[in-house]
C-alpha cells in the first residue's frame, strides 16, 4: 500500500476526537456516527475491495482479464461454478495462487439443483459412477440436441453439470466429505502463476473450487486494491447467490463493477434490478459504482437491441458517468493476439492451443475467431476506405481468420480493441483508483463530519453564552431551603433506613451476588481444607502425642489416636473458618460502604451537613462489633466437631462397622507400627465422622448464624442513625445559612469552571478540526474544508438592555 500523506498520519486520532466531543454532549449523543466511523474505515483502511458482480455468463471473469491483461480466471460460455476470487497485490516474484475446494455436500447441492433446471434425476451418491457416467451421458444428449454448448441456457447448464461432475472425478482425492480443503500452489507442484492460473481455469478444476486467492503483479491492484469476482447473481444454487448479495452488502466492499447484460438480452432482470437496490443500501459503497453493459458487439448486428440499450441507459442510468460499454472477449483476446504473428497463425497455435483441439482430426474454432470473422463481416464498425474486407464460405473460419490478419494486421486489432470499449474502461477504472480514489475517500469523510461539526460548533457557542447569562441572585432559593429542611433531614434518615432494609433483605434471600461468591469460596475453602487434613493426617504423629501425655505408658489405645485426631481437624477448621469469616465480612461491609457513598441521600447529607451525619464512621465500627460476634460464633461451632457425630456409634451403621475394623487391626499389636499400618482405615474413619458435621456447618447452620447476626446489628443502626439525621438540624441550618451565602458565588465559579471546559473542548475540536484540514488540502480538497470555531464567532450577548462583553470569551485556536 502507498505510504499515507505526512499531514494524514494522525487522522483516525483526529476523527474520533471530534466523535468524542460530540458523545460527551448530552444534547449530540443522538446524533448518528455510522457514516462518520464508516467513512473513517475506508479512508484509512489498507485495503480496498472491488467486487465484480452480475448474473452468469454476463462475462464478469473475461472483464478482469481483460483488465488485468493476464488470462486469470475462468471464463466459458454458461454458468462458471460459485468460485469466489481474489485477486491481490504482490510482487513479481511472490506471485502465487492459494486454492480452496468445495465440499462434496457443497458440489452434491449443485449438481442436484443443475439436474433439477435441466428435468433430470438427481443423484443421491456422486461418487456412484455409473449413476455419474448416465448424467453426463444426458447432459451431452442435450448439448447436442441444443446445437452447441453456447446455444442456448439449457445447454450451457448441461455443460456447467457435466463440468462439475468431471471436477469432482478428476480432484476427489483433494475434496473433503465437510470441510472446505486448502492448497498452495507449492502442494500441486506448480513452480509458478502461470501454471497454478492454468489449473483454475481448466473448467473442470474451476467448478469444483470454492475460492481462488491470486497474488498478481499489476500496478493496478498496487495501494491495497483488491479485486474480487463473485458468483452469478442468479446462480442456480441460492447460496451462491446469496454469497454475491452478502459481499455487496459486506462493509468492507468499497465498489462494485455490476457487469450486466442488457446489451445482449435486451432488458435488465429482476436479479439484476434487486443487485443495483442492494448496492445503493451499502454505505460504504456510495456512489463507487462502476456500470458495465458487457457483450455490447450483440447491438452491433440487431439495432433493436441497441435501441434499448441507448433507451434504458437514458432512463435509469442518466444520474452517473460511469457507464461503460464493453465486449470483454473481443478486448482480452485482441489484446492478446497483439503479441502474435503467422508464424503462430495468430495465436491459434500458442493464445487458442486448447480450444482448437479435436479428436477427430478436424480443428474446432475458438468463440474468439468466430466473432472475429463476425465483426469483421457484419458489425460496420470498420471504416471501408480503410479496410477492405471479405469472410469468404469456401474457407474455414480459421482460414479466414489467419487470412484476414495477415492482410491487415496490427490496424485491425487496434481498431477491434478501440470498438471493444476496454481501453475506455480500463482507463476509468485505472484514473479511478491511481488518482481519484484517495481524495474522494478523504472527501467522504469531510463530508459526513460536515453535520457533526456545525453541530458541536453551534453547541459549544450556545452553551457559552447560557453560562455567560445564568442569573447570580438566589435570594428566594435561601428561604425556601430552610423551610423544608426539617423535611428533608427526616426524609434522607429513612432513605438511609429503607437502604439498609433493602441490603439485609437482599443478604437473607441470597439476592447480594458479591456476598454470595465470598460465601461459596468460605465453603469451598472449608471442604478444601477437610479433605487435606484427611489426606494428611499422620497416625504417626497422634501416637507420639499421645505417648508424650502419658510418661510412664509405651503404647497407646486406638480411642486416644481418634482423640488426638479430632482436636487436631477441629482445631485446624476452626482456623480456616475464622479467617473466610472474616474477609466475607470485610467485603460485605466494604461494599456496603460504597453503596451507601453512591446513594442520592448521601450527597444530599454532604449538601445539608458537610458531612455523613456519621454513617461511615457507625458502619465500620459496626464491622468491628460482626467480626467479633462471627468468630466466637465460629470458635463455638468447629468446637463442637470435637464430639463425635451423635449417630457415630449406633448399631447398623457404616461407621460402627468402620470402627470396629479398624479396631481389630490395631489390637494386633502394642508398637507403633501396628497403629500406623491402620492409617488408611482410621482415616477413612474420621472421614466418616467430620464429613457430615463440616456439610452441616456451611449448608446450613453457619450461614443463618451470619444472617442473624448481620440483621441483628445492622437493623437498630439504621434505625439510630436515621434518628441522628434528624436531630442534625440545628447544625444543617448553620451549615447552610453559610453554604446558601457562598452559593451564588459558588454558581459564578462553577459558570467560569464551565466555560473554561467549553474552551479546552473547542482547542480540542480546532486542533482536531486543523489537523484534518491540513490533510483535505494536501489532497487537493479545498472545497472540503471542515469549519473551526475563530474569535469572530463570539458575539456580545445582550442581557437586561445592556452589553455585556464577553471578556473571557477567547478561542483557543490552534
Amino acid at each position: 500500500m502507498i505510504a499515507p500523506l505526512a499531514q494524514c498520519q494522525n487522522l483516525q486520532a483526529q476523527v474520533e476526537t471530534i466523535l468524542q466531543l460530540c458523545h460527551q454532549e448530552a444534547t449530540l449523543r443522538s446524533q448518528d456516527s455510522t457514516p462518520v466511523q464508516s467513512s473513517l474505515r475506508k479512508a484509512i483502511s489498507p485495503t480496498f475491495e472491488i467486487v465484480f458482480a452480475g448474473a452468469f455468463s454476463a462475462g464478469k471473469s473475461m472483464l478482469i482479464n481483460a483488465l488485468l491483461e493476464r488470462e486469470l480466471l475462468y471464463s466459458a460460455e454458461g454458468h462458471a461454478t460459485g468460485t469466489e476470487c481474489y485477486i491481490f497485490y504482490a510482487e513479481a516474484e511472490q506471485e502465487k495462487v492459494i486454492l480452496t475446494f468445495l465440499s462434496e455436500v457443497e458440489i452434491r447441492e449443485q449438481a442436484v439443483a443443475l439436474c433439477q433446471k435441466l428435468g433430470l434425476t438427481a443423484p443421491s451418491n456422486i461418487n456412484a459412477n455409473e449413476m455419474v457416467g448416465l448424467l453426463r451421458q444426458a447432459g451431452a444428449a442435450i448439448i447436442q440436441k441444443e446445437g452447441g454448448e453456447s446455444k442456448s441456457e439449457r445447454a450451457k447448464q448441461a455443460k456447467a453439470l457435466i463440468l462439475l461432475l468431471e471436477g469432482f472425478e478428476a480432484n476427489c482425492d483433494r475434496i473433503h466429505s465437510l470441510n472446505n480443503a486448502t492448497y498452495s500452489m507449492e502442494q500441486f507442484n506448480f513452480s509458478n502463476l502461470k501454471e497454478a492460473a492454468g489449473y483454475a481455469r481448466r473448467g473442470s478444476n474451476s467448478a469444483v473450487l470454492k475460492r481462488i486467492d491470486y497474488y498478481c503483479n499489476h500496478p493496478l491492484l498496487a495501494d491495497g486494491n483488491v479485486i474480487i469476482d463473485t458468483p452469478g447473481i442468479d446462480a442456480p444454487v441460492q447460496k451462491d447467490a446469496e454469497l454475491t448479495y452478502r459481499k455487496i452488502e459486506h462493509p468492507d466492499t468499497s465498489a462494485v463493477v455490476c457487469v450486466l447484460k442488457p446489451a445482449s438480452a435486451g432488458d435488465m432482470t429482476k436479479e439484476e434490478t434487486e443487485l443495483i437496490e442492494k448496492m445503493r443500501s451499502n454505505p460504504g459503497i456510495r456512489d463507487r459504482v462502476f456500470y458495465v453493459f458487457n457483450r455490447i458487439d450483440e447491438t452491433w448486428y440487431n439495432t433493436q437491441l441497441r435501441q434499448r440499450l441507448d433507451d434504458l441507459i437514458i432512463a435509469q442510468f442518466r444520474d452517473t458517468n460511469r457507464v461503460y460499454k464493453t465486449s470483454g472477449l473481443l478486448g482480452f483476446y485482441g489484446s492478446q493476439i497483439e503479441h502474435t504473428s503467422g508464424s503462430d497463425r495468430f495465436g491459434l497455435d500458442s493464445v487458442f492451443t486448447e480450444s482448437v483441439k479435436s479428436l477427430n482430426g478436424v480443428e474446432e474454432t475458438p468463440q474468439f475467431v468466430n466473432e472475429l470473422n463476425r465483426y469483421c463481416a457484419n458489425s460496420g464498425k470498420l471504416p471501408p476506405g480503410k479496410f477492405r474486407i471479405s469472410v469468404n464460405s469456401f474457407e474455414t473460419p480459421n482460414q479466414n481468420y489467419v487470412r484476414i490478419l495477415a492482410d491487415q494486421g496490427m490496424p485491425l486489432i487496434t481498431q477491434l480493441i478501440q470498438d471493444s470499449g476496454i481501453e475506455e474502461f480500463r482507463s476509468a477504472i485505472t484514473r479511478y483508483l491511481t488518482e481519484e480514489k484517495r481524495p474522494q475517500l478523504f472527501a467522504n469523510l469531510a463530508d459526513d463530519l460536515q453535520p457533526v461539526c456545525i453541530s458541536l460548533r453551534n453547541s459549544y457557542l450556545t452553551k457559552y453564552q447560557e453560562l455567560d447569562s445564568q442569573p447570580r441572585e438566589i435570594e428566594s432559593m435561601k428561604a425556601r431551603e430552610l423551610e423544608l429542611l426539617s423535611q428533608e433531614l427526616q426524609k434522607l434518615g429513612n432513605e438511609f433506613l429503607q437502604h439498609i432494609q433493602l441490603e439485609i433483605n437482599q443478604l437473607v434471600t441470597n439476592k447480594c451476588d458479591g456476598f454470595e461468591r465470598n460465601f461459596l469460596l468460605l465453603q469451598t475453602r472449608m471442604i478444601g481444607k477437610l479433605d487435606e487434613l484427611l489426606n494428611t493426617f499422620s497416625v504417626a504423629d497422634a501416637y507420639s502425642r499421645a505417648t508424650l501425655s502419658h510418661r510412664r505408658n509405651a503404647t497407646a489405645p486406638l480411642i486416644a489416636i481418634l482423640v488426638e485426631a479430632l482436636y487436631y481437624l477441629s482445631n485446624q477448621l476452626e482456623d480456616v473458618l475464622v479467617k473466610s469469616c472474616q474477609e466475607v465480612i470485610s467485603s460485605f461491609f466494604q461494599h456496603l460502604i460504597q453503596r451507601v457513598q453512591k446513594a442520592g441521600y448521601y450527597s444530599e447529607l454532604y449538601r445539608l451537613l458537610g458531612n455523613d451525619a456519621g454513617i461511615e464512621q457507625q458502619i465500620k465500627g459496626l464491622e468491628s462489633l460482626v467480626q467479633q460476634a462471627l468468630m466466637s460464633a465460629a470458635q463455638v461451632e468447629c468446637d463442637r466437631f470435637v464430639r463425635e457425630s451423635p449417630r457415630f456409634y449406633d448399631e447398623g451403621t457404616f461407621s460402627i462397622y468402620q470402627f470396629r475394623q479398624t479396631l481389630a487391626q490395631t489390637s494386633q499389636g502394642y508398637d507403633c507400627e501396628s497403629m500406623v499400618q491402620a492409617e488408611p482405615a482410621i482415616r477413612q474413619l474420621l472421614k466418616l465422622d467430620f464429613e457430615p458435621k463440616v456439610s452441616e456447618t456451611i449448608r446450613k447452620n453457619f450461614r443463618q448464624t451470619i444472617n442473624q447476626i448481620l440483621k441483628s446489628q445492622l437493623l437498630p443502626l439504621a434505625e439510630k442513625q436515621g434518628n441522628e439525621i434528624l436531630q442534625q438540624y440545628n447544625n444543617a441550618r448553620n451549615f447552610l445559612e453559610q453554604t446558601l451565602e457562598k452559593e451564588a458565588e459558588d454558581k459564578i465559579a462553577g459558570n467560569m469552571r464551565s466555560q473554561k471546559e467549553v474552551e479546552s473542548n473547542i482547542a480540542a475540536y480546532n486542533q482536531a478540526v486543523l489537523g484534518i484540514n491540513d490533510c483535505l488540502q494536501a489532497m487537493q480538497l479545498q472545497s472540503h474544508i471542515l469549519p473551526i470555531i475563530a474569535d469572530s464567532d463570539f458575539k456580545s450577548v445582550i442581557v437586561d438592555a445592556e452589553i455585556v462583553s464577553l471578556t473571557h470569551l477567547k478561542v483557543l485556536a490552534i
